[in-house]
């Protein structure tokens, strides 16, 4: 899967880099944003191939981001993976309506994550590259 790109989008640098370096190990690249406007910024300018994001974020929430591109064609078809803190009912209805892809809530099994992950970039027909 090296050619295979994940936007990992949280305001906790922790997380951020654990994952990261949990991709590195399955040889998927990562590209990083730290809040709402640089997701949207490097979900445009980078394409990845999935994108990994926060919902409380600063400046635009992830719902926000997530509702920006999925409603947009040139990134419909990107899979968004919610990775949250909030696990109320109410919270994943709202992710649904964006258009997420999934729900993992936090704290999360990094391996299952990495799979879920891998599964989405093995049948994603997005190609933005």
């Amino acid at each position: 899967m090296a050619d295979k790109r994940v936007l990992i989008v949280d305001d906790d640098r922790d997380i951020v880099e654990a994952i990261k370096f949990s991709l590195k190990l399955e040889n998927i690249e990562s590209i990083e944003a730290y809040d709402g406007e640089e997701a949207l910024s490097k979900a445009q300018k980078e394409n990845p191939d999935l994108i990994l994001l926060d919902i409380m974020l600063p400046k635009f929430n992830g719902y926000a981001v997530c509702t920006k591109l999925k409603y947009n064609d040139l990134y419909t078809n990107i899979p968004i993976i919610m990775l949250t803190a909030k696990a109320q009912e109410d919270d994943k209805a709202f992710a649904k309506q964006t258009r997420a892809d999934e729900y993992v809530t936090k704290p999360f099994d990094m391996d299952k994550l990495i799979s879920l992950v891998k599964e989405y970039l093995n049948k994603s027909n997005y190609r933005p590259r």
